[in-house]
């Protein structure tokens, strides 16, 4: 049922786009509300000097964004929006959490050492694009910062004996975090970046050095309208 429910909706809201759209002329004021759907190579940046850069890692996101035009043409605009990302990294630093105390680690004898975490986007954008009312297929730079609200993270690593030790929801990993974002292409296609402005750990160190990881993502990112 909730699936139908779903389809219904999508289905409803596409046409109610796909019409409105047919109602507007050239000077007409319009909005580009937009589902987006994002896909990055990650990476933690920033490391402390004795851990390594992470191998390969991943980030995924959808959510919808609120246009709000600033001139008549439409091409300027503020938005705002929410959505879902997940992050997966496979990484070097040895993450292990006693007694609601996180202890951070350089260990070379670990295998398979994840994390992955889930959060809330909060993103805002400041847009320039050469759309028109009937115009779809344009060129745009959208430029902007977003905010993340960790719902849940996970570190997961095998030792030497192949044994596998899991921890949830560490007590040092910062719940809300945020960084620079900009999105800039042709039509579907678009290339975005995220820089990571606040480290993903709170008062944490390692051997006596500051833990200041942050996280930069880059790929791709699709808008549907």
């Amino acid at each position: 049922m909730k699936k139908v429910f779903t389809t219904f909706l999508l289905f409803f809201f596409g046409v109610a786009i796909f019409a409105q759209k047919e109602t507007l002329k050239i000077g007409d004021r319009y909005a580009d509300d937009q589902i987006y759907v994002s896909i990055s190579f990650a990476q933690f940046y920033n490391q402390p000097t004795q851990i390594s850069k992470s191998n390969f890692s991943y980030s995924l996101s959808t959510g919808f964004i609120k246009d709000f035009t600033l001139n008549k043409q439409g091409n300027i605009s503020f938005a705002a929006g929410v959505g879902y990302g997940f992050d997966f990294f496979n990484h070097k630093l040895k993450v292990v959490e006693i007694n609601n105390s996180t202890i951070f680690t350089n260990d070379n004898s670990i295998s398979a050492n994840l994390f992955n975490s889930q959060n809330l986007e909060f993103p805002i954008e400041l847009r320039w694009r050469t759309s028109t009312a009937i115009k779809y297929n344009f060129w745009r730079v959208y430029t902007g910062v977003k905010f993340l609200y960790n719902l849940s993270n996970k570190y997961q690593f095998d030792d030497s004996n192949n044994t596998t030790f899991k921890y949830a929801n560490i007590s040092n990993y910062s719940k809300f975090q945020y960084g620079l974002t900009l999105s800039a292409g042709y039509d579907e296609f678009n290339i975005n970046v995220f820089y990571g402005l606040t480290p993903i750990f709170n008062n944490s160190q390692i051997t006596g050095e500051d833990i200041n990881t942050k996280i930069l993502k880059f790929g791709l990112i699709f808008y549907i309208l």
